[in-house]
Parts: C-alpha cells; structure tokens; sequence
C-alpha cells in the first residue's frame, strides 16, 4: 500500500479520536461550563449530524479543488475548531467548534475515501479502504482511552488541546504526499455533479448503503453505552471501561485487516459468514453480560465482526458508486454517519425499559437483525462483488 494512504489514515485517527472522545468528557465538561450533562450530550448528536450533511454537500464544492488543498484545509480547519473549543468558556462557541469539525471530518473522509481508491489499482479498494479505517479503530484502542486518561489528569481541555497537535504531522504529510491534481480531474471522465447525484437511483447501491448504515448503527448502539454495561451489569469498576474500550479497538482493528483482504475479491462470503455471526454474537452478549469474562471476550469479538462487515459493506458502496467517483467517498461516510447517529437513539429508548443497561445490545441484534432480513433475499446480487463500472 502507498504512504499516502497512512498519512490519511494517521489524520483519520485524529479525527476519529476526537469524535469518540466526548463519552468520557461530557462530565467535566457540563461542570466547566454550567450546563447540564443532557445539555453537553448535544454535541455528540451536533457532531453527527454535522457529518451526515457535510458529506455530501462539502464534497459536492470541493469538486473542482485541489485533492491535497482540500485534505490539507480540511485539517487545518479541523485543528482550527479544536483550539477554539480548547480556549473558550462558552457552551454555544463549543457547540458551534463541534459543528465546525464535523464539517471538515466529514469533507476530510469524503475526499479521502475517493482519494484512497484513486491510490491503488481498482481491484484493491478494499485493502486500501482497510487501511484508511485502521484510523478509526486504532482511535479506539488508543485514541479515546488516552484522551480519557488524559481529560482526568489535565482536563478535557487538554485533550482538545492534545487532538489539534495530532493534526500537524498529518498534515504535513498530506502536503507531502498526496497528489496536487483536481479532485474533478482525476476522476474517470470527469461526470457533471448532476450525473454523479443520478447513481443514488441505483438499487444495488441505496441497499449497501442501507445495510451499512444498520451495521454501523447496531455497533454504535452498543459501543455508546458500553460503560454501564461494564460497571452496572457485570459489576466491574471503571478501570475496566478502558479495557472494554481497548478490546473493541482490537477486535475492530482485526476485522477490518481481515476484511480488507477480502473484500474486494469475495464479499458475498464475509457478508454470509460475518452476518449471521454478529448477530448471534450481540444476543450472547446481552444474555452473558452479567458475567465479566464472557463480556470481555464478546466485546472483541463483536468489534471485529462489526468492523469486518461495515467495512465490507462500505467498500461496496466504492465499487456501486463507481460512476460517481468525486461523490463515492460522501454517500460512504452519509451511510457510516447515518448508522453512528440513529443507532444510540434507538438504544437509549431502551434504557428507561425493563432490560435497562442491556437495552442497547438487544437493539444491536434487533439492527443486524433488520439488516440480514433486507440482506437475504439479495445475497446472490451482493456475491457478485464488483460493481462492472469500477473496472472499466
């Protein structure tokens, strides 16, 4: 794989840490700033939505950018709003920097996404998607337990302060090693914006879509809520938060190694295999989770199922979006985005129910679930594989 790709997988792990990294802050920063803790979970809903609409629509004016200007602006702008949250004592200039960066996320991993596949020869999308997502799960492993470790020691300004300094290397590796041609340009054929738009109307990609968006939701339904599963249920204490958190990193970071290698070539089989498997893996874990080494051993393995099918099912959305290949990387991560923001909605209107702290894992089989429903009757057009416009 080309450096290039780890310079963006390394900017991804920044931006990954920081949209995961609020979870532990929300106290610290409800005290701070005199707001409740309801009041301060709204920037995790803002972050969000602030990628579900920047998405597509940044991508859509970076069109005619520059590939390396647009990731470097993206960044810097990124960092930009994390200095502003830093610094400031106002709950409204917090929400606005929150809004900010999820808009330069949100271009940040459209542009990237297209970029990556550009990187690589047609038929290793999914190596190359593998590898901009180790990003993500290694902000798990890494990222998000040491911003928490870090918010307890100095501060969640600290950790603000800590996600803008990781944004410099990467950004200057990006200057450094990502091609200055336009995003346009080095698209096949350069189609109109009208044309690229006109893909949504196929059916095999809103089903990829569709399904990615289920498993990413059913693995935020869980993962958002995984702390009192690990210290109300199991009856652990909040050391072992971290170590939950570290095992789903892990098990994710493997399943989308794994994936990758596979995706490309036979992703009717992961989907057949990983599927049905995830589901009955989060039926295990809302039914063992009371016991401490059953949970622990399934938070990793449903971490690497979920991220070996999403990432699967992602790299789908490439191949079917090939006729839109400056948009490809937008209707990925609207699809990612969509499942990271309905996925703890639905699993919070689980809490105040009888099953309580295990509410959002039944959600997250009920998801996968859905998921598979929609998925089975479609398995043989999902074998295919390869959309034939992403080899021509």
């Amino acid at each position: 794989m080309p450096l290039p790709l780890y310079l963006l997988a390394m900017a991804v792990f920044a931006m990954g840490t920081s949209e995961f990294m609020l979870a532990g802050l929300l106290p610290d920063i409800a005290s701070d700033l005199d707001v409740t803790v309801g009041t301060a979970g709204v920037l995790t809903s803002a972050f969000a939505i602030g990628m579900i609409v920047g998405a597509p629509l940044v991508a859509a004016l970076a069109r005619n950018w520059s590939r390396r200007l647009s990731l470097l602006g993206f960044i810097v702008t990124f960092a930009a709003a994390h200095a502003v949250g830093a610094v400031t004592t106002s709950f409204p200039v917090l929400f606005a920097t929150r809004v900010v960066a999820a808009l330069a996320n949100a271009g940040f991993l459209a542009v990237a996404l297209t970029a990556a596949a550009t990187l690589v020869p047609p038929h290793k999308k999914g190596r190359a998607l593998a590898v901009l997502l180790s990003g993500t799960t290694v902000a798990t492993i890494a990222g998000v337990p040491g911003g928490s470790v870090l918010g307890a020691l100095l501060g969640w300004r600290a950790t603000f302060w800590a996600v803008a300094a990781l944004c410099v290397p990467a950004a200057l590796g990006i200057l450094r090693g990502i091609p200055a041609g336009r995003v346009k340009e080095e698209a096949t054929g350069g189609p109109a914006l009208r044309g690229e738009l006109a893909q949504l109307a196929k059916p095999k990609l809103i089903v990829v879509m569709l399904l990615g968006a289920l498993v990413n939701a059913a693995t935020f339904a869980s993962f958002t809520f995984l702390a009192p599963v690990v210290t109300d249920t199991a009856g652990l204490t909040e050391l072992w938060i971290s170590v939950a958190l570290v095992l789903f990193g892990a098990g994710s970071f493997a399943g989308v190694t794994v994936a990758g290698r596979l995706s490309d070539q036979h992703p009717g089989p992961v989907v057949a295999v990983a599927g049905p498997l995830l589901l009955i893996g989060w039926l295990a874990l809302a039914l063992l989770a009371d016991k401490p080494v059953a949970l622990l051993a399934l938070v990793f393995v449903q971490g690497a199922l979920s991220f070996a099918l999403g990432s699967t099912l992602i790299t789908q959305v490439l191949y079917e979006a090939a006729g839109a290949p400056t948009m490809a990387g937008a209707y990925a991560t609207a699809a990612l985005n969509v499942g990271a923001a309905v996925g703890p909605l639905i699993a919070a209107a689980t809490l105040n129910t009888a099953v309580a702290d295990i509410g959002p894992l039944w959600s997250s089989a009920f998801l996968v679930a859905v998921a598979l429903f929609i998925a089975f009757p479609l398995r043989t057009v999902i074998a295919d594989g390869r959309s034939t416009e992403a080899l021509q």
